[in-house]
């Protein structure tokens, strides 16, 4: 009889500002822990009072997965917020992103990349050449979700992360993330920082280079943050009549 999986998805806001999200790929028998484990994540925000938060959990047949190697992580420390995006900037240029689309999507990312500086739910889909937003939605964005790292894998991911002094959940999530989106066709380099205010660090990741963790892309409060996958030969879903991207 063929394996069966839940996605298991938790998003959660305040005051119609999206403020958690987080999900597992697990057998049957772990639904129900997985799910109680992420909303008590989501009420153990203590940046925000939550007003909303749910899961969503969807079947997934085994033979639906798809499976793909995690990308290397490289970790580069710096003294500050100004050095870590200053390096952010010459790691997304060496990876072909254009100087000045760099330049745009640092900013996006410093001020807000939502409506009136707020934080999106998903990410910017930006051109690589010339910075344009590609996202129908500036407010959602675009997502990466149903991911997870394999049953057999998970101890050994976790002994891996540890023995690099990365066991921080938002390193294993930001690295299964990465590595998705590392295989999107056309896709030239992300940048992200997570919109958590007691996270700071970030990373730049790149096709054949991998997560290049940066340790301060933030200062300590700050609520902004978000991704922005940098790609060419993409186009809005307008332009592709429902292809995406």
């Amino acid at each position: 009889m063929e394996s069966i999986f839940y996605s298991v998805r938790m998003r959660a806001s305040s005051q119609g500002r999206h403020c958690s999200g987080a999900e597992r790929i697990v057998p049957r028998e772990a639904v129900a822990e997985t799910s109680s484990a992420l909303l008590m994540r989501a009420f153990s925000n203590v940046s925000a009072e939550i007003d909303q938060a749910s899961c969503q959990v969807e079947r997934i047949v085994a033979h639906e997965l798809c499976f793909a190697g995690l990308p290397d992580v490289i970790t580069y420390p710096v003294d500050n917020v100004t050095a870590g995006r200053s390096l952010a900037h010459r790691l997304l240029c060496r990876a072909g992103v254009a100087e000045e689309v760099a330049t745009t999507a640092l900013q996006l990312l410093a001020r807000g990349a939502g409506p009136a500086g707020q934080v999106m739910r998903g990410a910017v889909l930006m051109d690589a050449s010339s910075g344009r937003r590609l996202e129908e939605d500036p407010a959602r964005g675009v997502r990466v979700s149903r991911m997870d790292a394999a049953p057999e894998f998970q101890d050994t991911l976790q002994a891996n992360l540890r023995h690099a002094g990365l066991e921080h959940f938002r390193v294993r999530e930001a690295l299964l993330l990465a590595g998705k989106v590392l295989g999107a066709p056309g896709l030239i380099a992300e940048l992200c920082w997570s919109d958590d205010p007691g996270y700071m660090a970030g990373y730049v990741a790149v096709p054949g280079t991998g997560y290049q963790r940066i340790s301060r892309m933030k200062e300590t409060g700050d609520r902004r943050g978000g991704r922005i996958p940098a790609g060419c030969r993409w186009r809005s879903r307008a332009e592709s009549q429902g292809r995406w991207p």
